[in-house]
């Protein structure tokens, strides 16, 4: 009896003497080193970048989406039409369409060639090639911002884990130099050590996300720009087919 009476003495004695520890943020943010704040900031500006790619490539491309489901019907009728010149005209008004732009140079490089009696295999070649170069420019142009949105979810985790390294390595110097060893002597650098893993998990998750979902988009817009260009290329052939009869 005497040994537990000792011991839960002890315990009424820490309970009622140890000193109170609060981890909200303000206090969390105030027990953060130099290298902690570093971190914070680096994970705030890739937080923040990861905001305005995603919101801007999100917004390009639905207005590219929108655009070109505008566009197709509108430039298939003028071509079946044989009406060329409208069809570029077409094109030139819808800028953001991503099939707009594909098509639209196609036709003039096919429009260069198209006053002679006899449109040569070259020619038509120069046309294709035409299509092929729009189609990775425009590629290019979809995919700008998403190397940015992959070097956010690759190297978040990782700026994390430093500010948790140095918030652990903060915590084993506040318990080697405290009297007393407890929760209050390295509650501080725990809480530095802690913040900065979830901090870091917290912005390359969503950045993952967002480079693997408009990664997806490009991938599609590319799959209907390489279509288009086909169907082109058909009605470049079938248009020389009748010049060379007419």
């Amino acid at each position: 009896m005497t040994f537990f009476a000792s011991l839960l003495g002890s315990l009424m004695f820490f309970a009622e003497g140890a000193p109170k520890i609060s981890f909200g943020i303000y206090d969390i943010a105030k027990s953060l080193t130099i290298p902690g704040w570093i971190v914070i900031a680096i994970l705030l500006i890739e937080a923040v970048y990861m905001i305005a790619v995603g919101i801007e490539r999100w917004l390009t491309y639905n207005k590219a989406r929108q655009q070109s489901r505008q566009y197709a019907p509108k430039v298939a009728q003028a071509l079946k039409n044989s009406n060329i010149d409208e069809a570029i005209n077409i094109s030139d008004k819808h800028k953001d369409s991503h099939l707009a732009m594909v098509v639209s140079s196609g036709l003039k490089e096919f429009t260069a060639h198209q006053g002679n009696s006899d449109i040569s295999a070259d020619e038509m070649e120069a046309s294709k090639r035409a299509l092929e170069r729009a189609i990775a420019v425009k590629t290019a142009e979809l995919k700008r911002g998403l190397s940015g949105l992959a070097t956010v979810g690759s190297t978040a985790p990782f700026v994390g884990l430093f500010g948790t390294v140095v918030g652990i390595i903060g915590a084993f110097v506040g318990l080697a130099q405290a009297e007393n060893a407890g929760i209050a002597a390295v509650g501080g650098a725990i809480a530095e050590a802690l913040v900065a893993t979830a901090f870091g998990i917290a912005v390359a998750v969503p950045a993952v996300w967002l480079f693997n979902y408009f990664t997806n988009k490009v991938t599609s817009f590319g799959v209907e720009m390489e279509n288009s260009a086909s169907e082109l290329v058909d009605y470049f052939i079938k248009q020389r087919t009748k010049a060379l009869r007419g």
